[in-house]
Parts: C-alpha cells; structure tokens; sequence
C-alpha cells in the first residue's frame, strides 16, 4: 500500500496522508490459536511503515487500523440445548442442538472451528468426540465436527466459545427459525438486549 501511496505521489504530485490497514487482529478461538498482543503487532507495523516510507520517501501517514472482532469476539458464548445424541458406531456420534446454521452459518460458508463444552459439566473432562448437528434439514447444517466435549446427554446445555463477533449479526431466519435472544451479563447481573424472536415475528410482513 505505501508502494502504491509512492506511485500516486509520482504520478499525479498528491501524497496521501492517511493509510487504512484494515482489520483482521484475531481472536482465541480454540486452545491452538494464540493471537498477537495488539501492542506487540502494533510496534512491528510501526517498524515497517516508517521504514518504507524512508525508503520511499514519504512522510509517515497516519495509519487507521479496524479492530473488527477483537473488540467482542471472545467475550460471547452461544448456549445451545441438546435434543438427542445418535451414536453410529465406528463412524461417528452427532448431538443435535436447537439451533444450528441459522444463528451461526459460519461452519457451513468456511468451517470456522470453536471451542465447545457441556455447560452444565465444564469442570468435567472431555472423554467424548461429536459432531454438532442443527435444527435444518441440510447436511451441512453442523456447528462442528470431531469436536472433544465432556459426555452430553438430551437436556445438557452445550456451550459454543467465542461467538461474539459474527454470529448475530450473519443470523437469518432460514427455514422459518427465529433468532435467539442475546443477553449481557457484567459482574453477576444479566440484562436482556435482544428479544427471542417469535412465530408472529416471523409471520408479521405476510400478506
């Protein structure tokens, strides 16, 4: 981008003064991910810029960067309840939740991977591999797949890690299927910020 900077410079006499690097500071989705300190990363873009820009001889722009996820990616879980858990043996068990593409496409568009656990037996270990299935009938309606979990049972709440940061906002009502509600909780006390949607929601624009 400062090569291109340089070139507009040389070619029109105008020196842009600001460089938007874009976003993209990633986030700990599972326990193999481990994302750059942000000072860190910051101080070695600084290293580079100023060092192309001599090089080039352009003053130092003022650079924009879009923090993007890392603002809420880690801070959202998105809690699913277990309808059922088939076990096809020597191939594989699925657990199906009461939610699925429609509140987290992301799997299905590019097999995003996550951290999930049983809620209700986080201090547990995980002794059990599952593929999460959701509510549409698509094959590829899955949240995971080979994912480790503690052993989960019909009526178990299963917890997927780090759902802040696209989830809602890629939800749709596929298949007819109303979006979650969204809650915040800070130190002990919960708030609702987004309503369940309904079967009336669903239906209101009708004709």
């Amino acid at each position: 981008m400062l090569t291109f900077i340089a070139d507009i410079k040389k070619k029109t006499g105008v020196e842009l003064g600001e460089l938007n690097l874009g976003g993209g500071f990633g986030i700990k989705y599972t326990e193999k991910d481990a994302p750059e300190d942000f000072t860190a990363y910051m101080k070695r873009v600084s290293v580079v810029v100023k060092e192309k820009c001599a090089a080039l001889g352009l003053a130092v722009p003022f650079i924009l960067i879009e923090p993007g996820r890392s603002i809420v990616g880690a801070e959202c879980v998105t809690l699913y309840t277990v309808g059922s858990v088939k076990h096809i043996p020597n191939i594989r068990t699925y657990v199906s939740i009461d939610g699925g593409m429609t509140d987290n496409p992301r799997y299905i568009l590019y097999q995003s991977e996550y951290e999930i656990l049983c809620a209700n037996k986080a201090n547990q270990p995980k002794d059990m591999v599952v593929t999460v299935a959701g509510k549409c009938c698509e094959s590829g309606d899955l949240i995971q797949e080979n994912a480790p979990v503690q052993t989960v049972e019909a009526g178990d709440l299963l917890a997927v890690l780090s759902t802040g940061a696209y989830n809602y906002s890629m939800a749709s009502n596929y298949n007819r299927v109303p979006r979650p509600a969204v809650v915040v909780v800070s130190e002990g006390k919960e708030r609702l910020i987004v309503r369940r949607e309904s079967y009336e929601d669903m239906t209101r624009n009708d004709v």
